[in-house]
């Protein structure tokens, strides 16, 4: 009984020793984001927040993490989360027509400005597509309608993201004025969609449609300076002064979460710029950690005997 006790430390100890190397050169790779990005946010005339999380090992970099910020047209990713969800209990169909009408026009809708009123009848996986490729604010009022505000919040309860708010439809002025805003934190933003890909809030196969709807391709910062065939599922927001975006970067064997939030900006293109430098250096590692060995050895095709 003893020699079996002091095999079994032995062989403890030892696969602990040769997964160290493995966990201490991963860590060097956080250290060194975190460098980059605190340099990032040095030089970034407004402010910052950060959240990423590789999907596999929970692991994270947090910079602001609880700090509450304006969502913009990113707050739309927990109005798809509570369609999808309401199409998985059999409230709606995604296939339900609606039937354009004047009265929900509103600026910024490059599509739905240019339906016929009374007589255009889409569906709300057409009114989706509009709110997530286009960010179409007037597609995206209907599904608030449709969803109902307040069971979007509901969702956002039942998760324990309490600080995420839907407070205003898109383009209500006057509710901006009275602070009524949309907002969230770079955490909690991070926490919902990681508790959409771990199947917290859709099963398997309406999280992968979600997932595909929120791929859709779009005019955003995330993945400006990444590979164009990598999928990556986000939705950019952008208001006076402020620039968001976040989403997931499947990056094949190591997804991770990215949300990066700026507000008080001096120039919105610097908060553009800081989004997508903080995306290229995440992609990096996390691309890197993905063809690696456990001793840092990266096989790639046409590499492999250099």
């Amino acid at each position: 009984m003893k020699r079996f006790l002091c095999c079994l430390l032995f062989l403890t100890a030892s696969l602990a020793q040769s997964a160290a190397p493995s966990t201490d050169k991963q860590k060097v790779l956080w250290q060194k984001l975190e460098a980059q990005i605190h340099d990032i946010d040095q030089q970034l005339d407004g402010m910052l927040g950060v959240a990423i999380e590789d999907l596999n090992t929970g692991e994270h970099f947090l910079l602001n993490q609880d700090e509450v910020f304006a969502q913009a047209s990113s707050i739309k990713i927990a109005v798809l989360a509570n369609l999808y969800l309401q199409a998985q209990q059999g409230k709606l169909k995604l296939t339900d027509l609606y039937t354009v009408q004047s009265s929900d026009l509103v600026p910024d809708s490059d599509i739905m400005n240019g339906l016929t009123p009374g007589v255009t009848r889409i569906t709300l996986r057409d009114l989706a597509t509009m709110m997530v490729a286009v960010s179409d604010n007037s597609a995206t009022n209907v599904l608030i309608d449709r969803v109902g505000m307040e069971n979007v919040n509901a969702m956002l309860d039942s998760l324990s993201l309490t600080h995420t708010r839907l407070r205003r439809k898109m383009m209500d002025l006057q509710a901006a004025k009275e602070g009524r805003e949309n907002i969230s934190t770079p955490r909690e933003m991070m926490s919902l969609l990681d508790a959409i890909y771990h199947g917290k809030v859709l099963n398997r196969a309406w999280s992968a449609d979600f997932f595909k709807m929120l791929s859709t391709n779009k005019d955003s910062w995330i993945p400006r300076d990444l590979p164009a065939d990598l999928k990556i599922a986000n939705k950019p927001g952008s208001l006076e002064a402020v620039r968001n975006d976040s989403g997931i970067v499947f990056v094949e064997g190591r997804p991770y979460v990215i949300c990066v939030m700026t507000s008080f900006l001096r120039n919105e293109r610097d908060g553009e710029e800081a989004i997508s430098k903080i995306s290229l250096d995440a992609w990096r590692m996390f691309d890197r950690l993905s063809r690696a060995t456990e001793y840092g050895r990266v096989v790639s095709p046409g590499n492999g005997v250099r």
